[in-house]
């Protein structure tokens, strides 16, 4: 089968709306989280979001594009462009049906829906939009990315909550493997701090009510009491090695392994033993030809949840055996909240970036130790270590586990 390595990145975050700004703040340990701006909260319990914030889509797009694309497929185009810049993707030497996109929403555009809801509600039928159903459908962000980069090749948008941005990379590196592809464009992306999805979540009880964005989003911690909503894209540009050596374009790391699994069990708990995100990681490392003791590093789910955290701390102790408590672990999403369809991609994208730099972020936030979650999280500072293989975890609703792994590229 074909190597697949990356070659570009882009992001959307609430820490910095380019790679290199986004690592920058990585480094600070800057929390991106304040309260919800889209929206009034009084009758709300959770009032913190992840918002992104000096966005300007003028910089990506003419403004009549803009106008027909809703919030999250303008942050998955933006990505994209910085992407294919970054890497050096010229579409006037590439056969357009052998670059692909694989971009996937969790949500679509809740907002998009909402607003045009109230329309119908106020003033009729009539007034409602007539570009709403190509704007708020969740394939449109992978779309508009396709036209936007003339990608003519298999254009796919994977929904499986906040797996998505995992799931995303990972079918678009078998895809590659495969030789269905010579590139594909493939992340993940969500902008749902609306109304009724903040609604939705802490229905479910599954917001953090803090006050204080610091003590918000605190993975691992014992007095965690839930995740925060955020928005965002990552997208990175998967290629398979011969063909980026061809064209001399510069390679960030290889993409050695993809494990996908299904709890079958619970529409939103995770299994208490962790053994459905266990195997996504057993295979995926086992894709890659490798051993848990060869992994310098996990980036886990991390969604600062009370089961979310316990269960993928048993998952990663199944998995790992006595390695589990060697190797280093950490929640970027302690800094940028939950991203949904966009966490893996961006999460990757910071393993990516932690193999480059040999660094490890710390998980901002974790403080006070829960006994259950007694593995190495990196509290209370980074940590420069050589980093050469790293895994990614990310683990939705339904029950669906993607791990994707990824090493330095040699």
């Amino acid at each position: 089968m074909n190597r697949v390595v990356v070659t570009g990145m882009g992001l959307i975050t609430p820490i910095g709306n380019d790679v290199e700004t986004f690592w920058k703040s990585i480094h600070e340990g800057r929390v991106g989280i304040g309260p919800i701006r889209n929206f009034d909260t009084t009758d709300y319990k959770a009032k913190l979001s992840a918002e992104v914030t000096d966005f300007e889509p003028k910089d990506y797009m003419t403004p009549k594009d803009a106008k027909r694309m809703d919030r999250f497929s303008q942050f998955a185009v933006a990505a994209a462009i910085q992407a294919a810049e970054d890497a050096g993707l010229d579409m006037a030497r590439e056969d357009e049906y052998r670059v692909g996109v694989c971009i996937g929403s969790g949500t679509g555009s809740l907002m998009g829906i909402e607003r045009e809801y109230d329309k119908l509600l106020e003033k009729g039928a009539k007034r409602i939009n007539p570009l709403t159903a190509p704007m708020v459908l969740g394939n449109m962000a992978a779309a508009n990315v396709a036209m936007c980069l003339k990608c003519r090749g298999k254009c796919i948008d994977v929904v499986t909550a906040c797996a998505t941005g995992t799931n995303s990379i990972g079918e678009a590196f078998r895809a590659i493997q495969h030789g269905e592809a010579d590139i594909i464009v493939a992340g993940g992306v969500d902008s749902s701090v609306s109304k009724f999805g903040v609604a939705t979540f802490q229905a479910l009880t599954a917001l953090s009510t803090s006050d204080n964005p610091l003590q918000a989003s605190i993975p691992f911690d014992r007095k965690r009491d839930g995740f925060v909503t955020g928005e965002g894209a990552g997208v990175l540009v998967l290629e398979e090695l011969e063909h980026a050596i061809k064209r001399n374009a510069h390679i960030y790391a290889e993409i050695g392994g993809y494990g996908a699994t299904c709890d079958a069990s619970h529409l939103t708990s995770p299994l208490e033993d962790g053994s459905g995100a266990a195997k996504a990681m057993e295979f995926a490392i086992k894709d890659a030809g490798l051993m848990p003791k060869d992994i310098d590093y996990i980036n886990a789910h991390g969604t600062s949840t009370p089961m979310n955290d316990k269960f993928e701390t048993r998952a990663i102790k199944l998995a790992f055996g006595e390695h589990a408590y060697k190797v280093k672990i950490n929640s970027t999403k302690s800094m940028i909240g939950h991203l949904f369809g966009a966490g893996g991609a961006v999460e990757l994208i910071t393993c990516i970036k932690s193999i480059n730099e040999g660094y490890i972020h710390q998980t901002v936030g974790l403080v006070d130790d829960d006994p259950e979650c007694d593995l190495d999280y990196t509290k209370g500072s980074g940590v420069y270590m050589p980093v050469n293989i790293a895994i990614s975890n990310s683990l939705g609703f339904g029950g669906h586990n993607a791990t994707i792994l990824v090493k330095k590229y040699f």
